[in-house]
């Protein structure tokens, strides 16, 4: 009988950067496909809506695109953008984050998105992650998972955002997010 060995977030940390795209999913080296055209369009599209609407006014926190976030011992995801409220910014050098940002966004990745949906959705809920998009390239659809207070242990709140709809957050005053137009690209 084999037994199978979980890769340590120290351990995966330890290794450095690669060449490949990867994360750490429950202890497992997860390997993706490089992301397509449209799947960069997409979050591209995103973070602009996000970092124009931080840049109009104090306080609104700081968005950016893939970094390691060390969830816990077994877990680091780097979401292909993600915003923090600007009691979590980082500092300027840093590397990667400890703990979940305040919103990740995953666009559909063909090799990974059972990953996205499934255990990284629950891992994001289990670390306490606020907010998470999914944003779904084959259904034309954002998928929103929320807390609906910080007291909240579970994401309570699920959403399916299509053309026609336009997504905000409790978190974010005054941002929106056409959905129609996004998947426009």
């Amino acid at each position: 009988m084999t037994l199978l060995t979980r890769v340590s977030a120290d351990d995966y940390l330890a290794e450095g950067e690669t060449e490949e795209h990867r994360e750490l999913i429950e202890g497992e080296i997860v390997v993706m496909n490089s992301p397509l055209n449209r799947q960069q369009a997409l979050a591209t599209h995103i973070l602009v809506a996000l970092v124009l609407w931080s840049r109009e006014g104090v306080g609104r926190g700081f968005a950016n695109i893939e970094v390691d976030h060390r969830l816990d011992d077994h877990n680091v995801f780097a979401p292909d953008l993600w915003w923090v409220t600007e009691e979590h910014r980082p500092t300027r050098d840093a590397t990667r984050l400890v703990g979940p940002p305040d919103l990740a966004v995953e666009v559909r990745n063909e090799s990974t998105w059972r990953h996205d949906i499934g255990k990284k959705k629950r891992v994001y809920e289990r670390t306490g992650l606020p907010e998470l998009w999914l944003v779904d390239t084959a259904a034309n659809c954002v998928l929103v998972y929320r807390r609906s207070s910080p007291a909240s242990v579970d994401f309570d709140v699920e959403l399916e955002l299509l053309a026609g709809e336009v997504l905000t957050s409790p978190q974010l005053p005054d941002f929106t997010l056409d959905i129609a137009a996004l998947f426009d690209r």
